[in-house]
């Protein structure tokens, strides 16, 4: 948004010095003025209001840009989360199941694990450090990393608060996001031969045609000649 006062300050100075007055300028106006009427105003006019037609498109671009970067780096950190949930799942699993309590597990695998989850993890154990509750830390983290985690978080909260047992848990919940794992790995896989259609139809196709028809073409034509 801070691009706005200056995408519009461009665009004056621009107009400004578009219609500024030469010398030339100024002789002929002198000479129009003189006999017949003084058109050039409205000229000018017209030409101030061309590039300022230009602000909604400056001003859309300079809003939407921002938007679409937050957006896209929302995307890649909720895959980058999606993609080291089962790790982390089935590190909670094993750490739950060696004996260790959720504080415990937490510290561990925050320690182990890799990648914005893992951030999340620490940043969890920073709030506990300041005097904040486990439960409540944990209760944090989806609005922050997404409602994909909720379900670890959930069954943590549940263990902590409640004494729930874990280790059932967290094993059905390691089953079911590595199926859901394997199932956008399937989806994105069907994806691919979507994606290579547009290089195969504008580069090896053409390239293609001229290794193989461009020749026949050309010793047809040569044959006709003669």
């Amino acid at each position: 948004m801070t691009l706005l006062p200056v995408a519009w300050l461009v665009l004056l100075l621009v107009g400004a010095w578009s219609c500024r007055p030469t010398t030339s300028r100024v002789d002929r106006r002198r000479r129009v003025l003189v006999g017949t009427r003084w058109r050039e105003p409205a000229a000018a006019a017209a030409a101030m209001v061309a590039p300022l037609t230009l602000v909604p498109v400056v001003a859309l671009a300079a809003w939407a840009i921002p938007v679409l970067r937050a957006r896209r780096e929302r995307e890649r950190s909720a895959d980058a989360i999606r993609r080291s949930l089962p790790e982390v799942v089935d590190l909670f699993h094993v750490a739950v199941a060696s004996g260790l309590t959720v504080p415990l597990a937490v510290e561990a695998v925050s320690r182990r694990a890799s990648g914005p989850l893992a951030d999340e993890l620490l940043l969890v154990l920073e709030e506990t450090a300041l005097g904040r509750r486990l439960g409540d830390a944990l209760d944090a983290v989806p609005q922050r990393a997404g409602e994909v985690v909720r379900p670890l978080t959930a069954a943590l909260v549940a263990s902590a608060r409640y004494g729930a047992p874990l280790g059932d848990a967290l094993g059905r919940l390691a089953a079911e996001v590595r199926a859901d794992r394997r199932r956008r790995a399937e989806e994105a896989a069907r994806k691919v031969p979507v994606k290579l259609l547009f290089p195969l139809v504008c580069c090896v196709l053409p390239a293609f045609a001229l290794l193989t028809l461009a020749p026949l073409l050309a010793g047809a034509i040569a044959a006709l000649r003669l």
